[in-house]
């Protein structure tokens, strides 16, 4: 959006900035409008989709287009935008970059300030489906983590190999600091975890520098990923039963949650945000909305008997929008981490996360016929590299093809040898 405004400053509508003017300028469906001001020569006003409204200066300088801002409407007032931009066209006639000055300014912002402004201009914007996930390991890894934030009872604390970087200068981040940062990750909390976090940091510096926020090199480019190891844990036949069994003494609410996670397979968030809305008894699917979805595409679940039970019996005890109603802000329940510690341990289970649940149906499903293919509608996989795990789960036809073959060879064997 920002390179097709500012490659084309003549598209912009322009118009006399009085405050009756700008208060009528209707809101875009998403993003940013930028519309001239007919007097100030590179006076803009940049219209959000929620409601901001900032003066900015667009001007070609050395033939780079940089834009400038200015200040919010209406905090400055449009006299005080207009001295503003005629002082930077000054600056400019004389040979300066505003910008160069603005550049410099941010190389001395802190990585809490970056990263709020990667937030703030990229993420929640473009509706990142991450936005929460990328908050929390910041926080937890790269940030000031809220200590005074307690949770059942206890108070958080940075895991092993985490670092409070918050009020670091940027520019002060070295490319070394990153790759110490990614081995003690690495070898004292987990190599994923590790992975994901050098991720985040190279994404918000390579966005903030692509936004012309930043100037600076990214310090976590180049470094190499621990090798991860592709999960293929799922609840096994011996398994199930036991796990069943811790299931009865949790919570309803808790027992329902566990249990349609894995009669859907669905996603751990969507299943706890699920909405009788979409939900559809008669044609017997759950439809889950595209705002939510991780593809960003509407995703058609269907729903069998057993999940129908569960569903039918909990719409009789609850007058909530959402099957799994919670007391927090956004209305449905949390994920349940207590509970899930209670049942694995109950039922004995080793090395078996929730998410697993979701592997489970896909891998019953391989071992009692369904088609890879079918395997990723299901589950809602937008390519077939998130579907063959479970081709090397599908051990049951490969038993059965191996137990022919063995039968042939072992009666070969028992012929006399031909003479």
């Amino acid at each position: 959006m920002k390179q097709n405004i500012l490659g084309a400053r003549s598209n912009m509508s322009s118009i006399n900035f009085t405050k009756s003017a700008i208060d009528a300028i209707p809101l875009p469906a998403k993003g940013w409008e930028y519309h001239r001001d007919h007097k100030t020569p590179g006076l803009a006003i940049g219209v959000g989709s929620t409601g901001i409204r900032t003066f900015v200066l667009y001007k070609r300088i050395n033939g780079v287009p940089e834009r400038v801002k200015l200040g919010r409407y209406p905090e400055m007032t449009i006299e005080q935008a207009r001295n503003k931009a005629a002082e930077l066209n000054g600056q400019i006639a004389t040979g300066k970059n505003p910008a160069d000055a603005k550049r410099e300014k941010r190389a001395e912002m802190t990585l809490d300030d970056l990263f709020d402004l990667y937030m703030e201009r990229y993420a929640v914007p473009h509706g990142l489906k991450t936005v929460t996930a990328m908050r929390e390991n910041f926080a937890v890894y790269l940030g000031k983590l809220d200590a005074a934030k307690k949770k059942h009872g206890r108070e958080r604390v940075k895991p092993d190999g985490a670092v409070d970087w918050s009020k670091r200068q940027i520019s002060a981040i070295t490319h070394k600091e990153v790759s110490k940062l990614h081995h003690q990750l690495g070898t004292k909390t987990g190599k994923t975890i590790a992975n994901r976090v050098v991720e985040l940091l190279r994404a918000v510096f390579n966005r903030c520098k692509k936004l012309k926020l930043i100037d600076l090199p990214n310090p976590a480019e180049g470094i190499e990923h621990f090798k991860e190891v592709e999960r293929d844990r799922f609840l096994r036949g011996d398994e199930i039963p036991r796990f069943f069994e811790a299931l009865g003494g949790e919570t309803e609410q808790n027992r329902d949650y566990f249990l349609l996670s894995l009669l859907t397979g669905a996603r751990k968030g969507n299943v706890l945000s699920m909405r009788w809305d979409d939900i559809d008894f008669n044609l017997g699917h759950w439809r889950v909305p595209g705002e939510i979805s991780k593809n960003k595409q509407p995703m058609i679940i269907p729903v069998t008997g057993a999940a129908v039970e569960i569903l039918t019996r909990r719409l009789g005890a609850t007058d909530s929008v959402f099957v799994f109603p919670g007391v927090g802000v956004t209305g449905h329940m949390t994920s349940p981490k207590s509970a899930w510690k209670r049942v694995i341990a109950h039922a004995e289970l080793q090395d078996i996360r929730p998410h697993d649940l979701r592997r489970s149906l896909g891998s019953w499903m391989v071992n009692t016929g369904a088609s890879i293919a079918i395997v990723g509608g299901a589950l809602g996989h937008k390519d077939s590299a998130s579907t063959r795990i479970y081709a090397r789960l599908a051990t049951d036809p490969i038993k059965d093809a191996m137990e022919v073959a063995s039968s042939a060879l072992m009666e070969a064997g028992k012929a006399k040898p031909a003479q």
